[in-house]
C-alpha cells in the first residue's frame, strides 16, 4: 500500500510539473487509475511552460529566425543612427559656422558630410519609392517616379568611395567610444581603468549582458513559480484550517471533564465554563476563516441571490396554493378530469407549436 501510495505522489509530481494548471490530489489519483494513465501519456506531450513539444520546436526555429533578423537590423540601424548622429553634428557646428562662430572644420570635411548626407537622402528617397519586399508584388510608381531616377543624384563613385574609406575609421572610434560608455554605466568601477583595459572589457560586454539577462530571467521564472505555489498553498490552507478547528471544538465538547464524578460542583461549573468559552473562541476563528475567505462583495451576490431565491419560493407556493384551491372543485370528477387535462394540455401545445411555425412562416415570407 505504501509503495502504490508512493507511486501516486512521483505521478502526481510529474503531471503537476509538465501541466501547471492541472489542479490535482493524489486522492484524485488513486480513485481513477485509468484517468491517471490518460493524463500520463498526455502530460509526455507537453513541456513544462504547457507547450506541445512539436509547438515548441516551431517556437525555437521562429525565435532563432528572429533573433537572426533582429541582429540584422540591429546591426543596420546602429550603423544608421551613428551616421545621422554625425550629420547632426555637422548640421549644428554648421549653423554655429553660419553665425560667425569660429567652428574647426576643414573643407575636405565638410564635403565628406555633404556627400554622407547626399547618399542617405537618396536612399531614404528610395525606400519611400519602393517600400514593398515582396518582389513579386507590382505596385505603380510613387508620383511617376522609378528608383533609376533618383539614382541620378548620387555623388560619383570616386566621391563616396572616399566617403566610405574616411567614415570607416570615424564610425570604429564613435562605436568605441560608446561601448565604453555602457562598460562604464554597467560596471562603474571600470572608469577608472585604463583605455585599453576598457577596450578589451568591452569585447566582454555582451557576453555579460546576456549573463545577466539569463539571470534574471531565471529569478523571473522562479518568483512565477514562487507565485503558483503560493496560490496553491493559499488554497489548500482553509479546508485544512477550518478541518482542524472542527476537529479541535468535537475534542472541546465531547471530551471535556464534565463526566467527572469525583469532582465537585465549582470544579466541574469551571470546566464548563472555560470549555464554552474555547468552544466560542473556535467559532470566532471559524468566522475569522470564512471572513477571509469570502469578502463583503460575495456575501452581497449571496444575499441577493437567497433574497430572489425565496421570493421565487414564495410565488410558486402562492401558485400551487391557489391552483389547488381551484383543483378542489374538480377532485370529484375522478379519472375523467385526468383525460380532460391531458386532452387540454395537448391542444395547448398543439397551438403554441402552430404559433410558432406561423410566426417563422412570416418571418420567412418577409
Amino acid at each position: 500500500m505504501t509503495s502504490a501510495s508512493g507511486e501516486y505522489s512521483k505521478i502526481l509530481q510529474e503531471v503537476c510539473n509538465r501541466i501547471p494548471l492541472c489542479q490535482l490530489i493524489e486522492d484524485d489519483l488513486t480513485q481513477y487509475p485509468e484517468f491517471t494513465k490518460l493524463l500520463l501519456e498526455v502530460s509526455q506531450q507537453f513541456d513544462e511552460s504547457g507547450l506541445s513539444l512539436d509547438l515548441k520546436k516551431e517556437l525555437e526555429s521562429a525565435q532563432n529566425e528572429l533573433m537572426v533578423q533582429k541582429k540584422a537590423w540591429l546591426q543596420y540601424e546602429v550603423v544608421h543612427r551613428m551616421l545621422q548622429e554625425i550629420l547632426h553634428e555637422y548640421y549644428s557646428k554648421k549653423e554655429e559656422k553660419r553665425e560667425g562662430k569660429n567652428v574647426p572644420y576643414k573643407e575636405e570635411k565638410m564635403q565628406l558630410y555633404e556627400t554622407l548626407s547626399q547618399v542617405l537622402l537618396v536612399m531614404e528617397c528610395t525606400r519611400i519609392l519602393d517600400p514593398s519586399t515582396d518582389p513579386n508584388q507590382v505596385m505603380s510608381p510613387l508620383l511617376g517616379l522609378e528608383k533609376k531616377d533618383l539614382l541620378e543624384f548620387l555623388p560619383s563613385k570616386r566621391d563616396v568611395q572616399h566617403m566610405r574609406e574616411k567614415l570607416q575609421k570615424e564610425l570604429e572610434a564613435r562605436l568605441e567610444e560608446k561601448c565604453i560608455s555602457l562598460l562604464t554605466f554597467h560596471q562603474p568601477e571600470t572608469d577608472k581603468n585604463c583605455d585599453l583595459l576598457k577596450s578589451m572589457k568591452s569585447l566582454q560586454l555582451v557576453v555579460n549582458l546576456q549573463d545577466d539577462k539569463r539571470r534574471l530571467q531565471s529569478e523571473s521564472e522562479k518568483c512565477k513559480a514562487n507565485a503558483v505555489t503560493l496560490e496553491k498553498q493559499k488554497m489548500a490552507f482553509p479546508p485544512v484550517l477550518l478541518r482542524c478547528l472542527s476537529l479541535l471544538q468535537t475534542m472541546a465538547t465531547k471530551f471535556r471533564l464534565s463526566a467527572q464524578a469525583d469532582a465537585n460542583r465549582w470544579n466541574v461549573d469551571y470546566w464548563n465554563k472555560k470549555c464554552d468559552a474555547f468552544s466560542i473562541k473556535i467559532r470566532l476563528e471559524k468566522l475569522q476563516v470564512l471572513i477571509d475567505t469570502y469578502t463583503p462583495e460575495k456575501l452581497e451576490v449571496h444575499r441577493i441571490i437567497r433574497s430572489s431565491l425565496e421570493k421565487a419560493i414564495l410565488v410558486q407556493e402562492q401558485e400551487v396554493m391557489t391552483s389547488r384551491m381551484l383543483l378542489h372543485p374538480y377532485e370529484s370528477l375522478g379519472p375523467e378530469f385526468e383525460l380532460i387535462v391531458k386532452e387540454y394540455t395537448r391542444l395547448k401545445e398543439e397551438i403554441a407549436t402552430n404559433k410558432w411555425a406561423l410566426e417563422e412562416l412570416c418571418k420567412s415570407n418577409q
